[in-house]
């Protein structure tokens, strides 16, 4: 079964269509990127999927589950978490509680035993900081658990957001471009996190302008254009697609 899917999906504003007959599949374990030149559609696909746009027609399945229209909150209910292209972070907050924040979810939030600091409220908030150490050491940024996230690296701060989605326990992960910012060096960190995150079974949907890095670790691409999609495949395969060198470089190119 696939872990997420887009069936003919299609968005307007205003008259303008921005999303056009897309369907997509992602399998468990995958890396799926989408690609296309500003204005194709990549944002506002992403949007449909999470749950802050509704699409006109069109359905969305999430682990064999129609979701189509759910509320982002009810969408992370059932294991959909999302990373922004401009940081989200909490950063008068140390790394491992803006982690622990992602495991709001999966936590007894009662008012009384967090108040008067109950034994069991006591454990909680111990197993939430075990998991979002653990979680920090998978990004590699265990070292940087204590450290407020406003003193933090730019790079480091890319993984950190990783992290805290990944504390929501997801079936899938949808990255709006991961590596945005990163220098090199950034981007080969990222470039690892997210190939773990796919190994941990994971699908991973990533929106992102940096070609290097999506062609390394992607299984398959979708490329949109105007809203419609113009190919999908291996980065081979799209690599060599000419409609798709063309709507990058040109037809003269």
């Amino acid at each position: 079964m696939s872990t997420l899917t887009t069936e003919h999906v299609t968005i307007t504003f205003g008259g303008v269509t921005a999303v056009a007959d897309v369907s997509l599949r992602a399998e468990p374990g995958e890396i799926l990127a989408i690609i296309g030149p500003n204005g194709a559609g990549k944002t506002t696909l992403f949007n449909i999927i999470a749950g802050i746009y509704r699409p006109a027609r069109g359905r969305i399945t999430l682990a064999g589950e129609d979701v189509t229209s759910l509320a982002p909150h009810l969408l992370a209910r059932r294991g959909l978490s999302r990373t922004f292209q401009n940081l989200q972070i909490f950063f008068r907050m140390t790394a491992a509680e803006n982690v622990m924040v992602g495991r709001h979810l999966h936590e007894a939030r009662g008012l009384l035993p967090h108040l008067f600091a109950l034994p069991a409220a006591l454990r909680q908030n111990r197993a939430t900081r075990r998991k979002a150490e653990e979680l920090l050491d998978f990004v590699g940024l265990a070292s940087f658990a204590d450290q407020d996230a406003g003193t933090m690296p730019y790079g480091a701060l890319k993984r950190l957001e990783i992290a805290r989605a990944l504390a929501a326990e997801p079936k899938a992960l949808l990255l709006d471009e991961p590596a945005a910012g990163c220098n090199p060096v950034e981007t080969r960190e990222v470039d690892g996190v997210i190939r773990k995150v796919a190994a941990s079974g994971v699908t991973v949907v990533l929106v992102e302008h940096d070609m290097r890095l999506v062609m390394r670790i992607s299984d398959r691409i979708l490329v949109l254009d105007q809203g419609r999609m113009l190919a999908e495949g291996s980065a081979a395969e799209v690599r060599a697609n000419p409609e798709v060198v063309k709507v990058y470089l040109g037809a003269h190119a």
